[in-house]
């Protein structure tokens, strides 16, 4: 077991026992006792060197047991911190030398663990395998890693653990190497004007990276200059800063902010309790306004004009000076206005200019008064401050001329409202004394809209008169209301109109009407239901229409009677059995209106025999039982009559058409008959189309047209191919002429018809001499007419002989002359 090196100045625990680890070394910048050493649970053995800081003190934390020495076997030493300072510049700086007990068994190898060493933050302190000597390689900076907690252990050769891990903190004392600096560039505060010395303004703060257990961050405030805004404004020191809590004060009397509006304090803050490192800063004190200055009028008194009859306007503006701060609630104005009982006039504030604007806000008369005296009192928006003058509000007064203009005429009322019966006499007076003009001027009247026409007006004392009776039922009334509009000039040529309302009382002018006209009434039926249901109308309203009155006039009607049903409808019965037929019932019907209207109302009614539908049987019974309408047996002569007109009008036609055929004589060729001026008697209308070609028997007639059916087109049908013939007589592609295109009516005149078209076609000079389409009228069998086809039908084009058309006579010699070969 190895002595301690320094007895003299190390500390030995509290049995005696010394073991374990041994470690050498100087604890710098150290002051704490032995009591100190002994504060944790575990027990510390170490020596410490004060006289010689040079040498390295030797631990050994691993010393075996001896005789006469204590066992401890649940806890282990525990080394107290080591202590290195901060920005040492003597690296790499041996700090502690460790030693094990167990050496003299074999080599004994060191090794450290831990941040600093092997891990972040790396390469800070390393241990010598071989003497257990730990140094700091590189300075340290207690700003940022102000401890490291390492572990050394003691091994063998082969790697194997002589002891348990032992535990090293090393603490990095702090030195004063960061200056103080304020949390802001720039501190901003405000205070009232007029505060008493002592009144806080506002606080500073600083802050410092030394440790702030020491006296390195022990911070001091200071204010080291003063300025006045505006300059030299004041120049005695108004403010005074707690040196410990930074909190700023006023320190005299005087603050004014219509002297000054601020001030830029210059401030200083040092550690060590101000007598380390240093920075400044800037703090700016605005003086607050208090409303310490009423408003004043200025100048006192004004004149101004206003027009009458015209509102919500300005009239004029009035100035008060408030020196008070610009834009505030202490500065803005308000404005108030006495005698005027009337409340004519009104003043607001000009925002920007803190004017008084005086409107009128009500049509000023000049006739009723043409001069106001106003008396204005002002104020701050803002209560005034016990610290300002105890002066009396600023008043003002403004009179106010009003000026005289011709002011338009004014109806009594607007608008005129007139209550007259519908039924009203043309040239009643409806409505007098409607209107007067303020300057008392005359008036002309005239009604500018009366779509129904019936006002009139006198022009010059504007008395409403009707023109004629009204309508209630007219389109511009509605809900009995009329309105029209009337119009008042004066002599300046200013006009107003206004409205008339005219409301119409209903007047019983229609008498009610009876329906129905006409009806059946059951013979057979019961008399309790059968009869006939009558009801009326009215063009009057209520209460001039229903309820209605029905009754038989005296003397007329007698074997009828009409029983009221309700207020709107009555049964018309027969009082005795009558016969089927006929009968004209006379009915009386009054309404409810005042006077009372009455109409007489003549009513057809058959009586006759109903099935169980209570409709008549048989309409005849009723035709012969009536003694006013037709008799049966002249209505059959009629129809006898005319029945036998229409066959011999048939016959007529059937004899016509027989008597007008003519005979074709054979080989003469087409259309050649007795006559050669009747040959428009073959030509006959029938609606129904041939097959072409196929049906040449029944449909092959060449004529140029059908007269009775078609338009009148010359396009013959030549059935054989070839060459045909070409017309020489007429260039080709002009105009056509206008074909007739209805057939006559009278079969006489088919003559004309045919000539009509023939000389439409002799003019047409588009008519192609080939084949086109056609129309063909089915004609019948037997014809003794022959076909123009088959002039053509035995021989070619070239062989063609149209000689005979020249033997058909002067009609026909356009057409031969049209349809030479040659």
């Amino acid at each position: 077991m190895h002595s301690p090196p320094f007895p003299k100045a190390g500390c030995y625990d509290a049995s005696g026992v010394e073991g374990g680890w041994w470690m050498f070394g100087e604890q710098r910048g150290s002051s704490h006792s032995c009591s100190q050493m002994h504060t944790r649970r575990h027990l510390s053995r170490s020596v410490w060197s004060a006289e010689q800081p040079r040498h390295i003190q030797e631990i050994h934390p691993w010393r075996s047991q001896g005789k006469g020495v204590v066992l401890r076997v649940k806890r282990d030493w525990i080394i107290p911190p080591i202590r290195v300072l901060e920005n040492s510049k003597q690296v790499p700086e041996n700090l502690v030398q460790i030693k094990s007990d167990k050496i003299f068994t074999g080599e004994v190898i060191y090794k450290l663990e831990g941040p600093g060493v092997d891990q972040p933050p790396k390469n800070f302190f390393e241990i010598d395998d071989k003497t257990g000597v730990i140094r700091s390689k590189r300075p340290l900076d207690r700003e940022k890693y102000n401890s490291f907690t390492l572990k050394a252990f003691a091994l063998s050769p082969s790697g194997e653990r002589l002891e348990n891990p032992t535990t090293i903190e090393i603490v990095v004392l702090d030195q004063n190497d960061n200056r103080p600096a304020f949390t802001q560039k720039q501190f901003t505060g405000s205070v009232s004007e007029f505060s008493v010395p002592g009144t806080s303004v506002m606080s500073v703060s600083a802050t410092d990276a030394d440790d702030p257990m020491t006296d390195n961050a022990f911070l001091s405030y200071s204010i080291i200059g003063q300025e006045s805004i505006p300059a030299n404004a004041v120049t005695k020191t108004m403010f005074g800063i707690n040196n410990e809590t930074g909190t700023i004060y006023t320190r005299d009397v005087g603050l004014d902010r219509e002297v000054v509006k601020s001030f830029r304090l210059m401030l200083q803050v040092a550690d060590m309790g101000g007598m380390g490192l240093t920075s400044e800063g800037v703090a700016v004190i605005h003086v607050s306004d208090i409303n310490n200055h009423a408003p004043q009028f200025y100048p006192s008194s004004y004149g101004m004009t206003a027009v009458e009859n015209r509102m919500n306007y300005e009239i004029g503006r009035v100035n008060v000076t408030d020196i008070d701060d610009r834009g505030t609630g202490n500065w803005e104005a308000k404005y108030f206005i006495s005698n005027d009982p009337y409340r004519n006039f009104a003043v607001t504030t000009d925002s920007v200019t803190n004017q008084g604007i005086l409107m009128a806000v009500k049509p000023l008369d000049y006739e009723a008064q043409n001069e106001h005296i106003l008396f204005l009192t002002v104020e701050n928006v803002n209560p005034l401050s016990d610290k300002a003058p105890n002066l009396p509000a600023s008043s003002a007064i403004v009179v106010v001329t009003v000026v005289n203009e011709n002011e338009a005429p004014h109806f009594r009322e607007d608008p005129i409202r007139i209550v007259v019966p519908e039924s009203v006499a043309p040239g009643t007076l409806l409505k007098s004394n409607i209107a007067f003009d303020p300057d008392n001027s005359d008036l002309r009247y005239e009604i500018s809209r009366d779509p129904e026409r019936w006002l009139d007006i006198n022009r010059h004392t504007g008395d409403i008169i009707a023109r004629r009776t009204f309508n209630m039922r007219s389109q511009h009334v509605k809900n009995n209301i009329y309105v029209a509009v009337v119009k008042v000039t004066d002599v300046g040529g200013v006009s107003t109109t206004a409205s008339v309302v005219i409301t119409l009382k209903e007047t019983n002018d229609f008498a009610p009407k009876l329906l129905p006209p006409s009806g059946t009434v059951c013979r057979n039926a019961r008399r309790a239901v059968s009869g006939l249901l009558l009801t009326a109308e009215d063009d009057d309203l209520p209460p001039h229409a229903a309820p209605f009155l029905f009754e038989m006039p005296h003397d007329v009607s007698i074997n009828w009677t009409v029983i009221q049903v309700n207020e709107t409808h009555a049964m018309l019965q027969p009082l005795v059995d009558l016969e089927d037929g006929e009968y004209t019932v006379t009915v009386l019907v009054s309404d409810s209106g005042t006077p009372t209207l009455s109409s007489y109302a003549h009513i057809n009614v058959t009586v006759c025999l109903c099935d169980s539908f209570g409709d008549c049987k048989s309409e005849s019974g009723a035709v012969l039982g009536s003694s006013m309408g037709i008799s049966f047996i002249a209505l059959i002569i009629i129809v006898a009559s005319f029945g036998l007109l229409i066959l011999l009008l048939l016959l007529a036609v059937a004899i016509n058409s027989c008597g007008r055929q003519h005979h074709i004589k054979k080989g003469s060729g087409l259309l050649v008959g007795d006559s050669e001026d009747d040959i428009r008697d073959n030509v006959l209308n029938y609606d129904e189309q041939g097959g072409g070609e196929e049906d040449e028997n029944a449909f092959n007639i060449d004529l140029l047209w059908n007269p009775l059916d078609a338009p009148l087109t010359p396009m013959p049908y030549y059935p054989v191919r070839g060459k045909q013939p070409v017309r020489k007589d007429a260039p080709h592609n002009l105009p056509s002429p206008a074909y007739p295109r209805r057939p006559p009516a009278d079969p006489s005149d088919i003559e004309d018809y045919i000539s009509d078209g023939l000389e439409a076609a002799n003019k047409d000079p588009n008519v192609p001499p080939y084949d086109t389409a056609l129309i063909y009228d089915y004609e019948g069998e037997g014809s003794l007419a022959g076909s123009l086809s088959s002039i053509a039908s035995g021989s070619s084009d070239e062989d063609q002989d149209y000689d005979y058309l020249n033997n058909w006579g002067p009609r026909f010699q356009k057409l031969a002359n049209m349809y030479d070969p040659r």
